[in-house]
């Protein structure tokens, strides 16, 4: 929605401000809850088009909406995601989540950057043109993530620049190559230089002592890495503000609470980063994040504040964040204030509803032909044994931080083999975006599986396909379903598949409504259960294996990857 603030509109905003006009829309008897300082009141709240004109007093206008009994709150500002990790087009996402109160979302479109390059950016941005909630832009700043991995694009200052002045951009993309900032690599000093200017969102996990302070000497301002609230609270005393984050995979909620007091909720704001329509559903998105704080004996203001206030101070979007005259008028209405539960939202001034879902424009969807290889066979997951101990991922339940174990595995015919006894099972990265034969093969501690295969075409940052698996049978079954979708995810047994899900659009995202989404991932979800799989978030946790800037151990197309030494591990790949 672009609403012309010229003089025309600004004469109608002062009238209906002052009461001498009509609104468009009011809000009656609302008990407004004021994020400066905690106070609910109820009063009238008076729109024109799509901005607050009045408060703390009474209107009359063409639309009305009563809420006597209901609670007024800005609308909650996600302040980093992957739309892509929703599984799901910009569409549906917004469908799914605008009705939970997420009115603003700032994204990150990496994810279909490093298949589609500029193409995937381009797609976003157009569609951010047309979804009812506003869908912001940070400019994606490291594909591929690194130089050990084979992603479908690489993009430099050249390729995004272009995007710097579109409507709907803030800034650049979580940094995550923090250290090619600390080397000071030239095409990285490049990109923070086009946007010193501007925002610059960081990705240190952590990072800390004299580090951080050359990372933030950069320009960088914030953080959703931070797992534990001494990380937290090091870097907000340097200045940056903190993004809580609760996702499918990366929990940092518990953790991170213990900050989110009165003299610093105006430097934490709240994310999601990666989430799932399955969990959605079951659990809600930055209302879940906001109803547990409260649980948790965070004071109301400083949980609402984080939401709104404060996440729209961090990002500069000084037109929202708080219900007050000349703010977007971007309004969730709840029936319980503590319990943050959603009965209305309005969206720029609109009451959101199927209707207004309906009128939007479309965008086709792009990069449906984007796996490009060959079948592979369980022979491809070969691993050749070592004389010594084999380096091994250890998965950490809820969190994208892996341990870097060492195990002696089993040898037979000259192979390291899969050891169940251990739960140590076979990983492996299957290069998909050029056909060049690459596989990086491993071992992975931590799923409790004891049969079969979990394949995924989402494998953060390059989305290559990642696989895990008891047999190798399996893994190449996994495997060749998700080529044959064109990506997606999969569960196989040693002779058949068990469950899948498409993700054609870039091997990202389903053409599908969430709602066919979410019972799709709750029969892969079953599935992996019946394999023994023990992680509440399978399909996530895979994702996020081959994801070579999450400290400790990780795993490439290249092969096994020592994310604290910046090298490849020599075992076989």
């Amino acid at each position: 929605m672009t609403v012309k603030h010229d003089e025309v509109f600004l004469e109608r905003a002062i009238a209906i401000g002052s009461g001498e006009a009509p609104a468009d829309l009011v809000i009656k008897n609302a008990r407004l809850f004021n994020v400066m300082d905690g106070s609910r009141e109820e009063t009238d709240i008076a729109v024109c088009q799509d901005r607050i004109v009045g408060t703390y007093g009474t209107y009359e206008g063409s639309v009305t909406i009563e809420a006597k009994g209901l609670t007024a709150v800005p609308g909650f500002i996600d302040t980093h995601l992957h739309v892509e990790s929703s599984l799901v087009t910009p569409f549906e996402f917004d469908r799914c989540v605008l009705p939970h109160g997420v009115t603003t979302a700032i994204c990150d479109p990496h994810e279909i950057a490093n298949v589609l390059g500029a193409e995937g950016i381009r797609y976003f941005l157009d569609a951010s043109l047309e979804t009812v909630m506003d869908l912001r832009i940070n400019l994606s700043s490291c594909v591929p993530a690194t130089s050990f991995e084979t992603a479908g694009a690489c993009l430099e200052i050249d390729d995004i620049l272009p995007f710097a002045d579109h409507e709907k951009v803030i800034g650049l993309a979580e940094f995550m190559n923090f250290p090619g900032v600390l080397a000071r690599d030239p095409k990285v000093l490049a990109k923070l230089a086009a946007f010193q200017d501007g925002h610059i969102d960081g990705h240190a996990p952590l990072l800390s002592g004299l580090g951080l302070n050359g990372y933030l000497a950069a320009g960088i301002r914030t953080d959703h890495e931070a797992t534990s609230a001494e990380e937290a609270l090091e870097k907000l005393s340097k200045g940056m503000t903190i993004l809580m984050r609760e996702g499918s995979v990366s929990k940092d909620l518990d953790a991170l609470a213990p900050i989110l007091k009165s003299d610093v909720s105006a430097f934490v704001a709240l994310c999601t980063d990666d989430r799932n329509p399955l969990d959605i559903a079951e659990e809600g998105h930055l209302d879940s994040m906001i109803r547990r704080l409260i649980g948790k004996g965070i004071r109301p203001l400083d949980a609402y504040r984080s939401a709104s206030w404060s996440a729209a101070n961090a990002f500069g979007l000084a037109d929202r964040g708080m219900i007050a005259p000349g703010k977007r008028a971007d309004i969730v209405l709840l029936n319980d204030f503590e319990d943050c539960r959603v009965e209305q939202v309005i969206s720029a001034g609109r009451p959101v509803s199927d209707e207004l879902f309906a009128a939007r424009g479309t965008v086709a969807p792009v990069g449906l032909q984007s796996v490009r290889l060959d079948a592979v066979s369980a022979e491809d997951f070969d691993v050749p044994a070592r004389n010594s101990d084999t380096s091994v991922i250890g998965v950490l339940p809820g969190k994208i931080i892996t341990e870097h174990l060492v195990k002696r595995l089993p040898v037979a015919d000259g192979k390291s083999l899969a050891d169940l006894d251990q739960d140590v099972l076979k990983v492996a990265v299957v290069e998909r975006h050029k056909g060049i034969g690459h596989v990086g093969r491993g071992f992975v501690h931590g799923f409790g599986m004891t049969r079969g295969a979990i394949a995924s075409s989402v494998g953060h940052d390059s989305h290559n396909i990642c696989v895990v698996g008891a047999d190798d049978a399996a893994m190449a079954i996994a495997v060749n379903r998700v080529i044959a979708m064109n990506g997606g995810f999969a569960v196989a047994d040693s002779d058949s598949v068990m469950a899948e899900l498409a993700l054609p659009l870039a091997g990202l995202m389903s053409l599908e409504p969430f709602e066919t989404v979410k019972t799709a991932l709750e029969a892969l979800r079953a599935a992996a259960k019946s394999l023994g799989c023990t992680l509440e978030e399978p399909f996530l946790q895979v994702a996020f294996l081959p994801l070579p800037v999450i400290p400790h151990l990780k795993i490439t197309d290249l092969g096994v990857f020592d994310v604290d030494k910046f090298e490849l591990i020599d075992q076989g790949s």
